[in-house]
């Protein structure tokens, strides 16, 4: 019996205060992947920065770009979809996401030499236990991990988020709400930490500076295989389905533009020369991608629209984001101008061709352009604007890809079994005719 009660003090010391060992509550031990803190403010001030303007992307941005898009019915149903995603997101992360994505990975690590290249990360910090204000992840030592935390949280956000336009018009909220809490863990927070977070296809040399493969690789396919399951909208083919506001799609493509800053040129995680050129970049890709779509659209359509433009846009944001910090401007303009015609291929002719309902080009923009940019990565990354393009190849940016859309495809699969058959995941036929703003929510858009 005492030593049941030992058993279970620790135990509980553990939840309150951390894995801190036997240490002192005044010195607590770090975790495996923590160091001390070694404030920098600059840093800290740009990341703090950035923090909020990838936050801007999924809340208003996102929300408003694909609210625009849908029709009048259903508007409050995907802007509160947005809303709904960043709340499970969050609280998930907190749990266990971080601890997944950015623990050092021993207990299922695979070892060369003393580098660990792990498939998943820790379970050391689940509820954030053992983070303190004066610890920081060792990736980056002059940042306080609480920072950190926050900024990688905003990517996990807006990555299920860019999921949901792929179903949009036809999904239930408790089924959407299951389908994030569950992919968050098992299909974000293991690429995640894959890539970024000291797992085996960053060790192999696989580049992303900023989520081409992480966030819209991933989303993307995880949408097209949403979109398959659950089946497409009813009268999808047959009837004309309209985008019932471009302006409200435009606000949020530019709240998409501007947080995208922080997007990719806080991934250089300092204010410096990588930063600087990641914004440029940021911005010629973006501006070369509406421009081609544009182009083809007037090609194929003789009129250019504003919801086209934007796609193309969005295209190049997405295309830019993997190379960013590690391609030069010329090569941004040329992933710019690539992603226009193969974005607009994959959104209108290859879904045609294929019929299935993405209902807002989830994987057509996301997917594709991610592909496409993670690619040409391997071609124009250039050691001379960062030094970790060193050896980049179009090889080792196939094989990240290869793992990435197998992973994410399987297991989205099998979740979205897993949510049919407990929440369920698609609307009543009525509700799907009359709009879900008034049966989910019971508020409805008035002359908007």
């Amino acid at each position: 019996m005492t030593r049941l009660r030992i058993g279970l003090a620790g135990a509980l010391a553990i939840l309150v205060g951390g894995a801190g060992g036997t240490a002192s509550a005044a010195t607590p031990a770090l975790l495996a992947h923590q160091t001390t803190l070694a404030l920098d403010g600059a840093a800290t001030g740009w990341i703090l920065t950035s923090t909020a303007l990838v936050l801007l992307m999924t809340l208003p941005g996102l929300a408003l770009f694909y609210g625009g898009m849908v029709r009048r019915k259903n508007v409050i149903a995907t802007i509160t979809q947005s809303l709904g995603v960043a709340s499970v997101v969050t609280l998930a992360w907190f749990i266990a996401g971080y601890s997944l994505s950015f623990g050092v990975g021993q207990p299922f690590g695979v070892y060369s030499g003393d580098e660990v290249q792990s498939y998943i990360g820790s379970f050391q910090a689940l509820f954030l236990n053992g983070v303190t204000p004066t610890t920081a992840h060792s990736l980056t030592p002059g940042l306080p991990e609480y920072l950190w935390i926050a900024y990688q949280l905003t990517f996990a956000i807006i990555t299920p988020a860019l999921i949901a336009g792929a179903f949009a018009e036809r999904i239930k909220y408790s089924g959407l709400l299951l389908f994030t809490g569950l992919w968050t863990l098992l299909v974000y927070a293991p690429i995640c930490h894959w890539v970024w977070g000291g797992g085996f296809l960053g060790a192999a040399g696989v580049l992303d500076f900023a989520g081409g493969a992480v966030v819209h690789v991933n989303a993307g396919v995880a949408g097209l295989v949403c979109a398959i399951f659950l089946g497409a909208r009813k009268g999808y083919g047959k009837e004309s389905i309209v985008a019932h506001n471009p302006v409200l799609t435009m606000i949020g493509a530019s709240l998409l533009l501007v947080g995208w800053i922080g997007f990719n040129a806080g991934s250089a995680w300092t204010a410096d020369s990588i930063a600087s050129v990641a914004i440029l970049n940021t911005i010629l890709a973006a501006m070369a991608g509406s421009l081609t779509w544009k182009i083809v659209e007037i090609m194929e359509k003789r009129k250019p629209s504003l919801i086209g433009v934007l796609s193309g846009l969005i295209a190049g944001l997405v295309a830019i984001t993997p190379a960013a910090g590690l391609v030069d401007p010329k090569g941004a303009v040329i992933i710019g101008l690539a992603s226009g015609p193969v974005c607009y291929a994959a959104s209108v002719w290859i879904k045609k061709l294929l019929r299935y309902d993405d209902s807002l080009d989830a994987f057509g923009i996301h997917g594709a352009g991610g592909i496409l940019g993670a690619v040409l990565t391997g071609v124009f990354a250039s050691a001379a604007v960062n030094s970790v393009a060193e050896g980049a190849t179009i090889a080792k940016q196939v094989w990240g890809l290869g793992v990435t859309i197998g992973w994410s495809a399987v297991v989205t699969f099998l979740i979205l079994i897993v949510c049919k058959f407990t929440t369920g995941l698609r609307v009543t036929a009525a509700q799907e005719d009359e709009g879900l703003d008034g049966h989910l929510h019971g508020e409805v858009m008035e002359g908007v």
